[in-house]
């Protein structure tokens, strides 16, 4: 693992990924791409992980490519694109915990994450289009996360927008003061441990599968399918005696 990238997990299975180049406010060269990709790749593996959380170090979650470095891949290593379809397909709970900067490939990085929560400092922007370059294949998560009408704006202006407006478009789902980060964070994972691990791992499934199907017969039939075989399973069993015994679900961790 690279300097650049700082990984961990807590007792509670909470793994932690942390951009760790602060004094080049988080941007990204190959070397941190390629330590990205092996940290998510481990916490997917792991099936002690219940949840994965990016952060960066010190004032900004990421300003992007690290131009004056460089940032294409050595063969054979994986670029920015691999790394936001290997975030965005791991079948956990992902939050981004963002300050300041998450301006081009850092904001596709958040983009990829189910969940993002952001300080009330931090700003956004896809600004390929101010060097004279288009988003490329990271068009795809922005203009997912951001929906197709505020893509089009933002991309096509390059301009930067605040914690407010990530919010009013959807982009954020949670602001709150830069030193209560970690006291969201906190909340929010609370909220992803009361929910059925495998049960939350089919729902990201299911979300992916409405992104990108239209709501067919067959579609619609499939997906009832799946909800009668979880009713039947142990989860549902024991998600519905907790409920009942107003007590937390044998899946939240003990203390």
């Amino acid at each position: 693992m690279s300097a650049h990238v700082l990984a961990g997990v807590d007792a509670r299975g909470i793994a932690s990924v942390t951009l760790n180049r602060p004094e080049k406010a988080n941007s990204y060269d190959a070397v941190m791409q390629e330590a990205l990709a092996v940290a998510f790749e481990r916490h997917a593996a792991d099936r002690a992980v219940r949840a994965i959380v990016l952060r960066g170090a010190g004032r900004h979650f990421s300003a992007g490519a690290d131009v004056a470095a460089g940032a294409e891949p050595a063969p054979g290593a994986r670029g920015i694109f691999e790394i936001c379809r290997l975030i965005d397909s791991i079948p956990k709970p992902t939050v981004a915990l963002v300050q300041g900067a998450c301006v081009g490939g850092g904001m596709a990085l958040a983009a990829c994450c189910d969940i993002v929560i952001a300080a009330r400092n931090a700003f956004f922007a896809v600004p390929e289009v101010r060097l004279g370059l288009t988003p490329g294949t990271l068009g795809v998560f922005f203009a997912r996360a951001l929906g197709l009408r505020q893509f089009r704006r933002y991309a096509m202006t390059g301009q930067r927008f605040g914690a407010e407006e990530a919010l009013r478009v959807g982009f954020a789902h949670e602001l709150c003061e830069p030193q209560a980060l970690d006291q969201a964070l906190a909340a929010q994972i609370d909220e992803i441990l009361l929910a059925a691990p495998t049960a939350a791992r089919n729902a990201k499934l299911m979300a992916a599968r409405l992104a990108g199907e239209a709501l067919s017969a067959e579609l619609i039939a499939r997906l009832q399918v799946e909800f009668l075989e979880s009713q039947a399973s142990d989860e549902a069993r024991e998600g519905r005696a907790s409920f009942r015994e107003k007590r937390k679900p044998g899946w939240y961790p003990k203390p």
